[in-house]
Parts: C-alpha cells; sequence; structure tokens
C-alpha cells in the first residue's frame, strides 16, 4: 500500500462488520489462496452491485463516475495497469492497492467472482487517525513510567518502615 503506508508502520486496526464498509476504505483483508495467504491491505473502490471500469488503464471509474485518487502511484507512462469492466457481486468488494504497478489486487483475480473478495473476508478497516498508534505508545510509556514510580515509592516505603521497626 505504499505511498500510503510503508513496510513497518504501525497502524491502528478497527473490527467492523460488512455493512460498515465503505468505497475509500483501506481494508486487512485474509482471502485464502491469495496473498501467500498472508492478510494485505487494500483499498475498497467498489461494492456490491457497483460498476467498476478502467477502459484506458489509467483512470477508474464506479457507476459512470471517475473517482479522485491521489494517493494512487503509476508507472512512467501514467497507466495503473491494462483496462478492465466488472460488476461487483452483491457481498463482494472489489479492492486495488495505492502503488498500482506493483499490487496484486483484484484486477488480477478478474476470472474469480469478478476480481472480487467476499465482504466477511475483511478483518479490519485501518483507522484514518495517523495519531492513533503515537497515543497508544504514549499511553504504554506513561503507564511503565508510572509502574516503575509506584515500584520505587513502594521499596521506599517498605526500607522506611523497616529502619522504623529496628528502632523499636
Amino acid at each position: 500500500m505504499q505511498p500510503t503506508y510503508r513496510p513497518g508502520e504501525r497502524l491502528a486496526i478497527e473490527r467492523v462488520d460488512a455493512g460498515e464498509i465503505r468505497r475509500g476504505d483501506v481494508v486487512l483483508v485474509s482471502v485464502p489462496g491469495r496473498y501467500g495467504d498472508a492478510p494485505a491491505l487494500q483499498r475498497v473502490i467498489g461494492l456490491g452491485g457497483d460498476r467498476v471500469e478502467s477502459t484506458d488503464g489509467t483512470r477508474v471509474v464506479v457507476n459512470g463516475k471517475q473517482i479522485d485518487e491521489p494517493y494512487v502511484t503509476r508507472d512512467n507512462s501514467g497507466t495503473t495497469g491494462a483496462p478492465y469492466a466488472v460488476t461487483v457481486p452483491d457481498g463482494r468488494l472489489f479492492l486495488l492497492g495505492d502503488n498500482r504497478p506493483n499490487a496484486n489486487d483484484s484486477r488480477y483475480f478478474l476470472e474469480e467472482q469478478s476480481g472480487s473478495i467476499a465482504a466477511s473476508d475483511v478483518l479490519g478497516r485501518v483507522r484514518a487517525e495517523r495519531a492513533v498508534p503515537l497515543v497508544l505508545s504514549a499511553l504504554a510509556a506513561s503507564g511503565a513510567l508510572l509502574t516503575l514510580v509506584g515500584t520505587g515509592l513502594g521499596i521506599r516505603g517498605y526500607v522506611t518502615r523497616q529502619r522504623s521497626l529496628a528502632r523499636w
């Protein structure tokens, strides 16, 4: 999913029901027989019933309307791949990667349910807030710091009590 997300980048993934998935969402999917059986990030382009096409290999049209894709990486000629035109079956999703020249996405599985995947194959959706992983890291660090401070104060209290008892 480069350039949107880099390898090793931490992302917050939220579980979603199939009915909550929207066009443009970046989802984590696990599809048996695809992607080496490993989870993959892909962008939702079409939902069940949508007509998705790219007749010139540069623009993607959904239900007759060209979609704006500022996140897409194109090859040197400006194309994003071979032309295609599909209708997404109900309950399924048409997915594309943002690095189109190097994405193993729905375009390469057109003979299988128009390249779509079952909405139930979605493990979760990437949360749009990029600060979420940073906030979670800060909370974890704060918790660790509080644990250390609490341990230090507990030891100090124990030592002070032992000294007080020794004087008696």
